[in-house]
């Protein structure tokens, strides 16, 4: 079963008058349960891909069905809501709310996701990372790693059918790396979630079992 169908999408972007093409007929198919890493140097549109399955980013043409949802057809609010339920992210930029305590990063998940706080399920995946005592800090109070592994705890807090995460080992050494890309996959696989990675670090292929390459290319001026 496919989790994730894309049918050749392009993206385009407006840079003053000119418009940019960010992704050009990408066509990828990703079944349930895969490890999947999308390759390609910076510029080459990894993480506009990653928005465009997510349902951040609407493609210029084509069409995107993730976890059973025509993208295309859903209204912001709806496709919000699907969102929340069906796909867990960690940015590279890791987005924590600077107000809340750690505790409730994770209920505000399941709250925008229009589920029921679940606090047995929330300190069940706090300690499934490995930072259950950490609970009642903010994120202020975190280190990086610790900051990544709250983020990856509420990626796959709500169950979601497909975890996205965005340059997961950007910025740490090779024995970190290896430690991250585990820990993503050991949660993704607790959830039953298909993992799809962004990465233009060459640690990463050998350590991931499937990788969609994007080719190296300068961004495409196209007609207005």
């Amino acid at each position: 079963m496919n989790v994730v169908r894309v049918e050749n999408v392009c993206k385009d972007y407006r840079l003053g008058e000119q418009t940019v093409r960010a992704l050009d007929d990408v066509s990828v198919s990703i079944e349930e349960g895969v490890f999947l890493a999308i390759a390609g140097p910076s510029g080459s549109g990894k993480s506009t891909l990653l928005h465009v399955l997510a349902g951040l980013t609407t493609p210029t043409r084509g069409r995107v069905v993730v976890a059973g949802a025509d993208l295309g057809t859903l209204a912001p609010g709806p496709r919000d809501r699907w969102r929340g339920r069906s796909v867990g992210i960690v940015p590279q930029r890791l987005h924590l709310v600077g107000a809340l305590r750690v505790f409730d990063n994770l209920r505000r998940a399941q709250t925008l996701a229009g589920l029921p706080s679940d606090d047995a399920r929330i300190r069940a995946m706090l300690e499934a990372v490995h930072v259950g005592d950490l609970a009642h800090r903010y994120p202020r109070e975190l280190s990086q790693g610790q900051a990544q592994r709250v983020a990856i705890a509420r990626a796959v807090i709500n169950r979601p059918a497909l975890v996205l995460a965005d340059e997961p080992t950007a910025n740490l050494d090779d024995a970190h790396a290896a430690a991250a890309l585990e820990l993503l996959r050991a949660q993704a696989q607790e959830a039953g979630a298909t993992l799809v990675v962004a990465s233009h670090d060459a640690r990463v292929r050998p350590l991931v079992p499937h990788v969609y390459a994007l080719p190296a290319r300068e961004a495409a001026t196209v007609p207005s």
